[in-house]
């Protein structure tokens, strides 16, 4: 049977693409077909007379082969905004059925399904339906990526409460340093482990190395496991 979890960030740029290609990179050489899902993206270009987005590409050559990049982002839009404004200006209605349907499709051909977000758990999408929605009607559990830089406490523990508060499952929380240069990182990611009430699954360090990456997706499939 196959699983699947849905990975937010503490905000836009918070590193989720990173740590979605690092978790399916790490899945498939344990010998788990991975395969990404973007179901919605704002900020595209076109590749071969479609519009492409950068994140959906990397999910795509991250995961397992054979899979289309439009089965990987079935809402692609071209610029670079809030997705429910881009969704509107395109004249396009963000349909939560069509993403779960295409959701299961991907799902009954792969023995994982790594979903990223767009932006945080509470972007909106269309019609006061946000992240949050979709994650619910997927009913996948969350993975909350922190952005390592200066004001992820507090935006880490708004997102974990908002993700308690909706009723999905959160696997726990996994850094991403997307400041290296952060002053007292090491004291941050201390205060989040014991400020955050969810497990550190992991800390994805700017080298990204494939030992971080294994050992995130093994506590991933191990928090997977434990529900």
């Amino acid at each position: 049977m196959s699983c699947g979890v849905f990975i937010t960030g503490t905000d836009t740029g918070s590193g989720k693409t990173e740590v979605a290609v690092a978790l399916l990179q790490g899945l498939g050489r344990a010998g788990t077909r991975a395969v990404g899902f973007k179901p919605v993206a704002s900020g595209a270009g076109w590749v071969d007379g479609k519009l492409q987005n950068d994140d959906a590409l990397a999910l795509q050559r991250a995961g397992a082969p054979g899979v289309a990049c439009a089965d990987i982002n079935p809402y692609c839009f071209a610029p670079a905004i809030a997705p429910h404004l881009a969704a509107r200006d395109a004249g396009i209605a963000i349909d939560f059925v069509h993403l779960a349907d295409r959701y299961r499709r991907l799902a009954a051909d792969a023995d994982c399904v790594v979903v990223e977000g767009a932006g945080g758990w509470r972007v909106p999408l269309a019609d006061a339906r946000d992240m949050r929605a979709l994650a619910l009607e997927l009913g996948l559990p969350v993975i909350l990526v922190v952005g390592l830089r200066l004001g992820c406490i507090n935006l880490a523990l708004l997102s974990e409460q908002s993700i308690l508060d909706s009723g999905a499952p959160l696997l726990g929380w996994i850094g991403s340093t997307v400041d290296p240069a952060m002053e007292r990182l090491n004291d941050n990611v201390q205060t989040l482990h014991r400020a955050l009430r969810c497990p550190c699954l992991g800390i994805l360090q700017g080298d990204r190395s494939l030992v971080a990456a294994d050992a995130i997706s093994a506590s991933v499939l191990d928090a997977v496991d434990a529900l």
